[in-house]
Order: C-alpha cells, then sequence, then structure tokens
C-alpha cells in the first residue's frame, strides 16, 4: 500500500503543476492513477483518461470470457493483482445447503475451469460458498484512496471504503490485466451534501433510495458522486458501501466517500491496523482541525482573534462569486476582517487576475496594500494581495514586518 501511496503522490504532484488550483477528493483518486499525468487531456465530460487500476474484481458469471480472452494475450500472469468470486451462479431457491449442492453440480465445469485458470495466471480464487464478491472484496482488498474495476455493475461497493471502484466489461479488465491502461471518459462530479443523521426505522439504503428519486436512472451517467457534508460522520463504513453500491442505479461512474473514522474503525475491525496507520495519517495528526463555518460569521464575532486570515477564491473577489460573498468583499466584510485581526495581522487575498477596486476598498477599510505575484512550479501565474494593519515591506523573500519582526513565509499544498 505504500508503494501505492507513493505513485499517486508523485502523479498529483505533476497533475497540481498543471491545474495550478486544489483538487477534490474524486479528482484526486482519478487523476492520482493517470498514466501519463504529464500528457494527459484534462477536460471532463469530453477527454478521455488512460488509468493504471490497482486491482481488478471478477464474478464467476462474467469472469469466464475474460479469461479466455486474457489466455490469448500470452501472459504467464496478470499484471496487475485480480480475484475471481465465485457468487452469481447460486441460485437461491430452497435453503444454503440444497442451493450449493445444485450449483456444484450445474456449474462444476465452469468452477473447475475459473478454480485452473486462476491458478495458473495468479489469480486469487474466492470458491462456492466464500462470500458474495463485493462483501469480500470490502473486508480483504478495498483500501482507501485506490483504484479498481470489476466485471460486476455493483463494484462501486468500494466506495463506501474511499476506493475509486468502477464496473466495466470483460475487454476492460483484459485491457489491465495484461498491463495495458483503463480508457474511459473523463466523468464530471455531482456533490451530496448529507446533513442531519440516520434516526428511527431510517436506514442507508433510505439515502440512496432519496438520491436515485432526485437523480433517476441516467443522472449519473458519466459522472461521479461524491458524498460530503456533516452527515457522513453519522453513516458506518458499511452503510456507506451501502449507498456506493447502488450508484450504479444511477448510471453512475462510481460513487465515493471521503476516508473518515469510521472506515478506520472499519479496517481495525477487519484486521487491517497497518493499512489503517499508513492511510489515516492526517487525521491522526494532534495540529490539525477541520472545520465548518461561515467565514463572514467567524470575522465579525471574533475580535482581535487572528494573526492571519487567508481567503481563497479561484476567481477573485470580482468574479463570478462576488454576489455571493459580498459579506466577505463588501465594506463590511472588510471592516470585520480589520476588527478580527491582531495588531500587526496580515489578511491575504488570492486572486487569478488584477482587481484595482478591491484593492482599493482594502486601503479605504484601513489597510496597508500590496500585491504580491506567485507561479506555481511549472503552473500558471496568480496574484496574492496582502492587507496589513501596519507599516511593511516586501524583500526577495520574506515578508518582514518592521516592528514586530514578524515573517511570513509563502507555504504551498
Amino acid at each position: 500500500m505504500a508503494n501505492a501511496y507513493e505513485k499517486i503522490t508523485k502523479r498529483l504532484a505533476i497533475v497540481r503543476d498543471r491545474l495550478g488550483r486544489p483538487l477534490t477528493f474524486t479528482e484526486k483518486l482519478l487523476l492520482g492513477h493517470l498514466d501519463s499525468p504529464e500528457k494527459a487531456e484534462l477536460d471532463p465530460g469530453k477527454s478521455y483518461l488512460y488509468l493504471r487500476p490497482d486491482r481488478v474484481a471478477m464474478q464467476d458469471a462474467t469472469a469466464q470470457m475474460a479469461i479466455l480472452q486474457f489466455m490469448q494475450a500470452g501472459k504467464a500472469s496478470v499484471a496487475v493483482p485480480t480475484t475471481v468470486h465465485c457468487d452469481h451462479l447460486i441460485l437461491a431457491h430452497a435453503g444454503a445447503a440444497k442451493d450449493m449442492a445444485a450449483a456444484l453440480e450445474s456449474n462444476r465445469e465452469v468452477y473447475d475451469f475459473l478454480a485452473s485458470a486462476s491458478a495458473k495466471y495468479g489469480i486469487g480464487f474466492w470458491k462456492p460458498g466464500a462470500g458474495i464478491i463485493h462483501q469480500v472484496v470490502l473486508e480483504n482488498y478495498a483500501f482507501p484512496g485506490g483504484m479498481m474495476i470489476g466485471t460486476d455493475s455493483h463494484t462501486p461497493n468500494a466506495g463506501g471504503l474511499a476506493m475509486f471502484a468502477s464496473g466495466v466489461g470483460g475487454a476492460d479488465a483484459v485491457d489491465v490485466m495484461a498491463g495495458f491502461p483503463w480508457e474511459v471518459l473523463y466523468p464530471k462530479l455531482i456533490g451530496v451534501r448529507l446533513t442531519g443523521e440516520l434516526s428511527g426505522w431510517a436506514s442507508p439504503k433510505d439515502v440512496i433510495l432519496k438520491v436515485c428519486g432526485i437523480l433517476t436512472v441516467k443522472g449519473g451517467t458519466n459522472r461521479v458522486v461524491e458524498y460530503f457534508g456533516p452527515g457522513v460522520a453519522s453513516l458506518s463504513c458499511t452503510g456507506k458501501a451501502t449507498i456506493t453500491n447502488m450508484g450504479a442505479e444511477l448510471g453512475a461512474t462510481t460513487s465515493l466517500f471521503p476516508y473518515d473514522e469510521r472506515m478506520d474503525a472499519y479496517l481495525r475491525g477487519t484486521s487491517r491496523a497497518p493499512l489503517a496507520d499508513l492511510a489515516g495519517r492526517p487525521l491522526a495528526d494532534p495540529r490539525v482541525l477541520v472545520q465548518e463555518a461561515d467565514v463572514a460569521e467567524v470575522m465579525a464575532r471574533g475580535a482581535g482573534s487572528f494573526h492571519a486570515i487567508l481567503l481563497d477564491v479561484d476567481n477573485g473577489p470580482g468574479g463570478l462569486t462576488r454576489k455571493a460573498n459580498d459579506s466577505i468583499y463588501g465594506r463590511e466584510g472588510i471592516a470585520n476582517a480589520f476588527s478580527a485581526l491582531t495588531p500587526g495581522g496580515v489578511l491575504a487575498v488570492w486572486s487569478a487576475a488584477p482587481d484595482p477596486a478591491f484593492a482599493k476598498r482594502l486601503s479605504q477599510g484601513g489597510f496597508s496594500v500590496r500585491e504580491v505575484r506567485l507561479r506555481a512550479r511549472g503552473g500558471k501565474g496568480g496574484r496574492l494581495l496582502l492587507a496589513h494593519r501596519i507599516a511593511w515591506e516586501i524583500a526577495n523573500g520574506p515578508i518582514r514586518d518592521q516592528d514586530e519582526n514578524v515573517r511570513l513565509q509563502a507555504m504551498k499544498t
């Protein structure tokens, strides 16, 4: 897993430099598996991506043709970890014992072929009765930040453990098993914000049924559904998996939940504590506290509380979000920011383009204003408006406060 995360990190560093902006969780998982992050076209809904999945999973009804095709490739073994799960050919009719006996009798040739082919090509084989593919994958193979394709429409079940998991046809599976990248249309993104918590007889299935009612069976086509918000914390890992599993009913490429403490608990409960430690390092850092709040309200109530305030809006104060952000960028918002800062504090505003009118409002609000041009490594440039409560100067390097000797270092994330 450590090796997989290292590859993802390197690819994302290239993508961030190219795009020059923060990435969504979905983008991190998707673009972190690019075959060629330096050259890939990154236009959602239009360009095709060539990706390197970490795993392939197949069920017994669809694995047969895929393996027959793979045999023609002349490979000694599969290029990525692959598993076959014998569950779909078992009919639930007369009870577990009788149904298993009937399946073994009627599908013996299929099971024997899948078992011998799996042994020959280094494929993990889960015999009849060993469990349902999606639950077996969730308990044993799914991991946060990973990517998996599977020859079953409900492969996105693993999205409940923060994995990009997508259902594909046998030909796509064969490509990846043979060492080729997975080609897929760059999906667009649908965000679903969950609030509150389940109560009474409500279950995770009710959540996805509601989403299905809103988006319909075609609403997720060529899209990833990403769930977020305070309501996510109330759902168990398996509850999240229920929701992402049924994302297939939306026609979605996949569905995802971001990694959280409930997933951490699930990994530890399924004897994967080392993986939980590896995946959950950001959660374990006591210095990190993420809070969701109205910035305008925080500034209005926090007189003299902040040494620095950074406002990051991609299109700048005068862009498309201006109307929605008057409470921050208008005269009242500027006054609140001035009041919220301690003496010597700095208000920094990222802007993609010059905004003389906003700089003037800052000056009228009592700030001393400077504009600093910044450029990400290999990326496009932008501007950072720095509004300071007392005199300061810009040198080649750190920004030095003349009176209090405060240094503000340029930082990247």
